[in-house]
């Protein structure tokens, strides 16, 4: 398994089974994609860039990992608190990889804004994040 998908399952797992987030968009509420008709709240891990962050003597990737909160409800306050309760639940976490070692993961900005595309409210995070191949 490539380090991107071993962090994207360790993101998934770790989102899905955090209480306050599910609280917030519900039991299905976290996905890889963003359903044509999506029903908000919804929280989706967009997508993880990932480069070379190698040394002369070690190996490892550097990843930035972008996730999207949406809410319905007016203003930001909904998609504010899911944000927060990811923010909480991923900066500084300490993840289990398969076949690799996460060595940090931390959350780098979020950005909140309306979607005017549709009603929707948004919440676009990003995370940093570093791996190296486990030995």
């Amino acid at each position: 398994m490539s380090a991107a998908s071993a962090l994207q399952t360790a993101i998934f797992a770790r989102l899905s089974g955090d209480a306050a987030l599910t609280a917030l968009v519900g039991a299905n509420g976290i996905t890889d994609r963003r359903p044509d008709r999506p029903a908000a709240p919804l929280l989706v891990i967009e997508g993880i860039d990932s480069a070379d962050h190698s040394t002369a003597s070690e190996a490892g990737e550097a990843h930035v990992v972008t996730l999207e909160a949406w809410s319905e409800a007016a203003g930001h306050r909904e998609v504010q608190a899911i944000a927060a309760a990811v923010r909480a639940a991923l900066h500084d976490a300490a993840l289990a990889l398969a076949g690799h070692r996460l060595v940090l993961i931390f959350h780098r900005d979020t950005r909140l804004g309306r979607d005017g595309k549709s009603r929707f409210h948004r919440a676009h995070m990003r995370f940093r994040a570093v791996t190296e191949p486990e030995d």
